[in-house]
C-alpha cells in the first residue's frame, strides 16, 4: 500500500498543478479524513488500529483523484468516511471488503450529489469534458489529453503521470500486466467495433477515437490502479483474464450506449461483484490424492 501511494504522487502531483489550490485542498480532505474514520472506528471497536498499513491512506488518495478540484472539501470529507466505514470497516476490514472502498464512495457521492461530481472548471470555465465532447459527436485533441491539460477529475486527466506510476509498479512486483493488459485490450477492441454504431462519424477500428477514449475519463487510472486492487480482484490468473475482459467490455458499454459519457467506476464495482463467481469457475482443479482422479 506505501508503494502504491508513492505511485500515486506523479498524478496527484499533476492534479495539483493543472488545478491549483483546491486540487491540493481535496487530496488533503479525503486522505485525512479516511484516515482519522479508520482510527476512530478501530478504537470505538476496541480493534487493533491498521492506518499504518496505508490502505486508508490509499483509499482517501484514491477517491481525491476521483473527485472535481470543484467539489467542496466536505464532499470528499463525507465520501471518504462511507468508503471507510461502510464498504470497508462495517463488512470486517481491509481483506473482507466486496468492492473496492474508493469506488464505492466515488459511486456513493454521484448518486447523492450528481451536478456537482459531474461538474468540471478548467481555467476559470465550466465546460465539457473530453469524453462528453466525444459523446456529443464533436472533435477533441488526443495529445492535451494524452499530456492532461483538460478539464476532468483530479487525477484523470494526465496519462503521462498516470503510466509513471504504473510503470513504478510494475517494476517492483506490486501488479503485472495481465489485468489492465486484458482491460485495456477488450476496451479497445469493443469501441473499435462499436464506435461506429454510437457515432456517425466514426469508422471501424477508428484509430484516433480509440486513443481518445483511452487517454479519456478513468479509463487509465482505473486500470492501473483501482482493478488490480488485491482485495476486489480474481487470485486465479484465468480469472484475472475473465475479469480484465468483462471490465472491457462494461466499460465499452456504459461509454458508448449509456446515458453517462463515463463508465468506469460503475464497470469496477459492478465486476467486483462477480469475483466470486469468476474464482469458482477458474478455480484449478486439484489432482492425486484428496482430488480429481
Amino acid at each position: 500500500m506505501l508503494c502504491v501511494t508513492i505511485a500515486l504522487l506523479p498524478a496527484s502531483a499533476f492534479g495539483v498543478w493543472n488545478f491549483g489550490l483546491p486540487a491540493f485542498i481535496m487530496l488533503l480532505s479525503t486522505t485525512v479524513s479516511a484516515v482519522l474514520t479508520e482510527y476512530i472506528y478501530e478504537k470505538l471497536m476496541h480493534r487493533k488500529v491498521t492506518i499504518n498499513d496505508f490502505s486508508a491512506v490509499v483509499t482517501g488518495l484514491l477517491l481525491g483523484l476521483n473527485m472535481p478540484a470543484s467539489a467542496p472539501w466536505w464532499m470528499g470529507a463525507l465520501g471518504s468516511v462511507f468508503g471507510i466505514l461502510v464498504v470497508k470497516q462495517l463488512f470486517g476490514g481491509l481483506g473482507q471488503n466486496f468492492m473496492n472502498p474508493a469506488l464505492g464512495a466515488r459511486c456513493f457521492l454521484l448518486i447523492s450529489f450528481t451536478g456537482q461530481m459531474t461538474t468540471f472548471i478548467y481555467d476559470g470555465v465550466t465546460g465539457p469534458t473530453p469524453l462528453a465532447l466525444l459523446k456529443s459527436g464533436q472533435s477533441v485533441d488526443s495529445m492535451k489529453m494524452l499530456v492532461g491539460t483538460i478539464p476532468g477529475t483530479i487525477g484523470e486527466t494526465s496519462v503521462i503521470a498516470i503510466i509513471i506510476g504504473a510503470i513504478f509498479l510494475i517494476l517492483i512486483g506490486a501488479i503485472d500486466l495481465r489485468i489492465p493488459g486484458t482491460y485495456i485490450v477488450t476496451f479497445v477492441i469493443f469501441i473499435g467495433i462499436f464506435g461506429q454504431f454510437s457515432n456517425a462519424n466514426v469508422g471501424f477500428f477508428d484509430v484516433q477515437y480509440i486513443t481518445a477514449h483511452l487517454c479519456g475519463g478513468g479509463l487509465m487510472l482505473g486500470a492501473w490502479f483501482m482493478a488490480t486492487d488485491y482485495v476486489t480482484s480474481p487470485i486465479t490468473k484465468r480469472g484475472q483474464l475473465v475479469y480484465g475482459a468483462m471490465l472491457g467490455i462494461l466499460t465499452g458499454l456504459f461509454r458508448l450506449f449509456g446515458g453517462s459519457a463515463e463508465g468506469v467506476s460503475y464497470a469496477i464495482i459492478i465486476s467486483n461483484l462477480f469475483v466470486p463467481l469468476i474464482e469458482k469457475v477458474t478455480l484449478p482443479k486439484p489432482f492425486g490424492k484428496g482430488g480429481e482422479k
